[in-house]
């Protein structure tokens, strides 16, 4: 790559710091061998940043994230600030981050390599080979809805409410980026809603069936988040690519993490519109949360972090041959049979967070070699 990109490194919370460092090294690495050229910004969100600053996401840092060329994220949250006030809480940051740079698009792959397949809860010939894509939107729905808060009702008690709400015109832009993406992987696309007792899901799926006519070569089909919720264990592989709103994507996308072995091997990328300028706003992270009972013990899984670093390659940058060379370099380490305590098997080798990042700098070498 001729031009230096800027990207903003957010490590936040729990072994986000930890894994983080094992991403650092990877662009040094791609840095020094002439395969990028990336200039790199640090930043505080979530609990970090509310430690120093009091809030969980500061002006400063919002700034650095728009400007930068891609954001890579950690992980936020823990018990340590569950009860601070709602609007200071670790993830208003991350939440924040999505709704100001507008990313609307969050893209979750749930593949199993070959070298875990015994590693997930499932059977063997239920998950092997499984390579399924979610599209879940990501600044609209449940989470964002007005009205919101609690109320104290004239008898006393108290009441929750949460808005579910779409636009047109915000389901089909994530109709459209996952029909794009069916488009280069098997023409296959499952919509998730609960139009059966939702009426804004049924907006959804009217919506979706619109869209289609502009991709006649996919097949769509739709299904109730329920049935999907079962049929992701019973059998995964009828899916391809999958497209649900903010609150379903969170929970499915969970379900099929758990399909691969490990929420420790799950990468994302969250998407925007493309800029004025020709850039397109992205911010990458692992599924994983913080994990804060094992933060600081130099045991945690780097691979989701890094294998997010590889979709940055992929979807910011274009960098195609990085991103298959990273994802290379995985898979082999993988097949070597060295394991972090998450996805550890019979027979294999436990390794520790930085010993997996040497492993992988190992593999990067001798593929560039």
């Amino acid at each position: 790559m001729s031009d230096k990109k800027n990207i903003l490194i957010l490590a936040g919370d729990g072994i986000g710091p930890e894994a983080m460092a094992q991403v650092n090294r990877v662009i040094d690495w791609f840095n020094a061998n002439g395969k990028t050229s990336f200039e790199i910004t640090e930043g505080l969100v979530g609990g970090a940043s509310y430690d120093a600053h009091g809030e969980p996401l500061t002006e400063d840092t919002l700034n650095a994230a728009k400007a930068a060329d891609a954001v890579l994220l950690g992980a936020v949250g823990g018990p340590k600030w569950d009860d601070l006030p709602f609007d200071k809480k670790p993830e208003r940051g991350l939440l924040g981050l999505r709704k100001e740079l507008g990313l609307f698009a969050n893209l979750r792959p749930a593949v199993v390599f070959d070298a875990l397949a015994e590693a997930s809860t499932l059977k063997i010939e239920v998950v092997s080979g499984l390579d399924i894509m979610i599209v879940r939107e990501l600044t609209g729905g449940i989470y964002f809805g007005e009205p919101r808060g609690i109320e104290e009702l004239p008898n006393g008690e108290r009441k929750g409410v949460n808005t579910l709400t779409y636009t047109t015109s915000e389901i089909e832009r994530i109709a459209r980026v996952a029909f794009d993406l069916a488009m280069k992987r098997g023409k296959r696309l499952c919509s998730v809603d609960k139009a059966n007792v939702l009426e804004c899901t049924i907006l959804w799926r009217e919506t979706v069936e619109a869209v289609h006519a502009d991709y006649p070569q996919v097949e769509l089909s739709h299904m109730y988040v329920d049935n999907a919720s079962m049929q992701l264990v019973r059998n995964p592989k009828q899916f391809d690519v999958i497209v649900t709103t903010n609150m379903f994507g969170d929970i499915i996308s969970d379900t099929a993490a758990m399909l691969t072995g490990s929420l420790g091997m799950l990468p994302s990328a969250s998407l925007g519109a493309p800029l004025a300028d020709g850039r397109i706003p992205g911010m990458y992270e692992p599924v994983h949360g913080s994990a804060p009972d094992i933060a600081g013990q130099n045991i945690a899984n780097p691979l989701a972090t890094l294998l997010s670093f590889s979709m940055m390659l992929r979807y910011s940058f274009d960098d195609m041959d990085g991103a298959d060379l990273l994802d290379t370099a995985i898979t082999r380490v993988l097949e070597m049979g060295l394991r972090t305590g998450d996805i550890m098997q019979d027979g294999k080798t436990l390794v520790s967070t930085s010993e997996m990042g040497d492993a992988v700098l190992e593999e990067l070498e001798g593929l560039a070699g």
